[in-house]
């Protein structure tokens, strides 16, 4: 395996932005030349990034047969849009190293969990603006994303927000862009097909805000998949014993089903 870590620091970022790649390696025995590679970004109000959906994420879709990659994006006193430059950066990379890491240029998927879920849902929507490109030196088809995992995402500034995220997003700017980054109302046809989860008891980030999204990608006529587990807080990751808390938190929901729901819906896409 290839553990590599590369820096995707720019205008606005914290000097600890970096993207870790976890690249199986080529074997003949193994009839895949190329691979899907999947991104994750971990949530944390965008106030850090949780080692509980970083690498041992990363580690279930190596186990998958996937390359992984970890972003650790820049969070507050950051703030929009340096992130998802940092995420531009991350797939530009990917797909200028495709043929050495064996990475299928087609098949480069982005997940993210809470913030983290509303940060590549917001590359998700503005991928193909041309401001993207022109700041990170390249083309939009460079930037695409083939896919979108979301696991209990902020999508909202709405009724339903969890405030703090937009506001250590947006900062003084909080009520001057709030609407622009509320992702309900600018999915467009550029978002690519999606996978989305959340339980109906979280009380931190509510269902609603996933409910939100598929009803505007639905709108939007991309294809998507969505699960609502009924058990289960916010921040649960892989909902087992893997990232569960010291007490217990997390695990014994039913919402452990969600990765293996990943991996088929990626197998059929992908």
């Amino acid at each position: 395996m290839r553990h590599e870590k590369f820096d995707v620091t720019g205008e606005g970022s914290q000097a600890y932005a970096a993207l870790y790649t976890y690249i199986l390696d080529d074997s003949q025995e193994v009839a895949i030349p190329e691979r899907p590679m999947v991104i994750i970004c971990p949530g944390g109000g965008y106030e850090m990034t949780s080692d509980r959906e970083a690498e041992i994420v990363a580690m279930q879709f190596v186990a998958f047969g996937y390359h992984a990659a970890v972003l650790r994006y820049s969070v507050s006193p950051s703030v929009y849009p340096a992130a998802i430059l940092e995420l531009g950066r991350a797939v530009k990379l990917i797909r200028e190293n495709a043929a050495q890491w064996k990475v299928r240029r087609d098949r480069i998927v982005v997940g993210g969990f809470s913030a983290g879920g509303h940060m590549v849902g917001s590359y998700c929507v503005a991928w193909n603006k041309g401001w993207m490109a022109q700041k990170l030196g390249t083309d939009s088809e460079t930037l695409r994303p083939n896919g979108l995992i979301l696991g209990y995402p902020v999508i909202t500034s709405g009724e339903f927000a969890h405030h703090s995220s937009f506001h250590k997003l947006l900062d003084t700017a909080y009520e001057e862009r709030k609407e622009e980054l509320s992702l309900e109302k600018q999915v467009n046809g550029d978002v690519p097909p999606t996978f989305i989860w959340h339980t109906f008891e979280d009380d931190v980030v509510p269902v609603q805000n996933s409910l939100m999204m598929v009803q505007a990608l639905a709108a939007s006529h991309i294809p998507t998949e969505f699960h609502m587990f009924e058990k289960g807080g916010h921040g649960i990751a892989l909902a087992n014993r893997l990232t569960g808390g010291a007490d217990g938190y997390g695990v014994g929901t039913g919402c452990e089903k969600w990765m293996e729901l990943a991996h088929q819906w990626m197998e059929r896409r992908l």
